[in-house]
């Protein structure tokens, strides 16, 4: 170990023992120390987020520690992503907040739910059953509304249209930096919508919203019996239109067979193109499985890539998941892909799929928070039981097809509940730094130990 190092690791240790355990293994283990000399400490983080948020928060911990550990008197340098930023920035909180701020994203009057770095155009798989969703994206991305300003996506779950959103997201905030993009769920709004009526600041959320050039919604399914939302949406659709902005919506049904959604905006919904992603056919899947398997640099015969086409034809993530355990399962008996192992990996990989349960991921959760499964049960609102209990019910409404009653049931709670609990914290992932952090690290060892993925 060099000595750059070596004197990283004595600062990580004091660190240690001055932060709490969740801040230290989220915030500070990640970093790696790049350079250290008499002038400059120059330290490596995963992403600009990542960096911006460990100077703003915890950069005087840092140099603290350093002082300790004979290193006073040194600049911070951030490297992330081959690009650096000035140790006098770093230095100072006020520039460290200009000059670090998310990369890309307007200061004001912009909501981006977390996007995933994977759903970029380039790794979308265009087929007959997406083709006219992914066209239309990728002209109102660029600018070009020659299809219309206005798209509404329907599609199951697992076919593409969060990836397209995504896409259309990541491109417009890395070749239009100033645009004023919102991008959230429906429930997101609502959430918002409640907390402006509650704070009296309704004014502050219309001029936001009807001031975006781009709004992407998806999950429009769930204003369901919201009224208030259903009114607000109308006339900020309205505002949207008659200004030229873009719009796209996407939701699990088309507009039309949305239950409980006002006439007025179904029409409104559906007043651009509405498209509809089917399940990949044959050909589409097979292009899929050899995109990913190229993307993790896993070999595989032209047999073994149709027979994983042909065995998974609904949730397409399902065919990253079962290549991901393909690709494990070679690294560790050191050997090429045969039908055996592809025949054993996707057995394990569906049934895992279908065995998952609301009973499954509540269980999961209370051990991950050194609880039992009738801590989560009962009827305490203290928040060390809360919390794990809306996790739970979070997970379990992304990774099952549970009703909601289903879902309450499993904790001995109704639907509304439920409801409540999503709410809770899809708005923490998205206000809270270190909340989105936890859950992210949940949603990874849930994959891992139950999807492989």
């Amino acid at each position: 170990m060099d000595a750059a190092n070596m004197n990283w690791e004595q600062i990580k240790t004091k660190l240690s023992s001055t932060l709490s355990q969740d801040i230290f293994d989220l915030w500070i283990k990640p970093i790696k120390c790049l350079h250290i000399d008499d002038k400059l400490i120059e330290l490596y983080g995963p992403d600009r987020f990542f960096c911006s948020w460990v100077s703003e928060n915890f950069l005087a911990d840092i140099k603290m520690a350093a002082a300790d550990c004979d290193c006073a008197n040194r600049d911070i340098k951030f490297t992330c992503d081959s690009q650096s930023t000035s140790p006098n920035d770093i230095a100072s909180p006020e520039s460290a907040k200009i000059q670090l701020r998310l990369p890309n994203i307007p200061k004001s009057n912009t909501f981006v739910r977390t996007l995933n770095p994977r759903y970029v155009f380039n790794e979308f798989v265009v087929g007959k059953s997406n083709e006219v969703a992914y066209s239309v994206c990728n002209a109102l991305a660029e600018g070009d509304t020659s299809f219309g300003q206005c798209l509404y996506i329907n599609s199951a779950t697992g076919l593409g249209k969060s990836h397209l959103t995504n896409a259309v997201a990541h491109h417009i905030l890395e070749h239009t930096p100033g645009i004023r993009l919102n991008y959230l769920t429906a429930q997101q709004l609502t959430a918002e919508m409640v907390r402006s009526i509650q704070s009296r600041k309704m004014d502050s959320f219309k001029d936001k919203f009807q001031s975006s050039d781009v709004l992407l919604m998806e999950d429009m399914q769930s204003l369901t019996g919201k009224i208030k939302t259903q009114e607000e949406l109308s006339l900020l659709f309205d505002v949207l239109l008659e200004t030229g902005k873009t719009v796209i919506f996407t939701g699990a049904k088309p507009p039309r067979e949305i239950e409980g959604l006002d006439p007025a905006v179904q029409s409104r919904l559906s007043s651009g193109l509405v498209t509809t992603i089917k399940e990949p056919d044959l050909q589409t899947r097979l292009l899929i499985v050899e995109r990913k398997a190229k993307n993790l640099n896993l070999i595989l015969t032209e047999a073994l890539c149709e027979y994983i086409a042909n065995q998974i034809t609904g949730d397409v993530r399902q065919i990253r998941s079962a290549l991901i355990g393909l690709k494990a399962k070679s690294n560790l008996r050191r050997m090429s892909p045969d039908m055996d192992m592809v025949k054993e990996v996707l057995a394990d990989v569906i049934v895992r799929q279908q065995s998952l349960t609301p009973e499954l991921i509540r269980d999961f959760i209370a051990d991950q928070f050194n609880l039992s499964s009738q801590d989560l049960l009962s009827k305490s609102r203290k928040k060390a039981l809360t919390f794990p209990r809306q996790i739970s019910m979070y997970f379990s409404r992304k990774y099952t097809e549970k009703a909601l009653n289903d879902i309450g049931k499993a904790f001995n709670r109704d639907h509304s509940t439920v409801v409540h609990s999503i709410r809770v914290i899809s708005d923490a992932i998205n206000q809270n730094n270190s909340t989105r952090g936890q859950i992210e690290l949940l949603d990874h060892k849930f994959n891992k130990q139950f999807l492989a993925l």
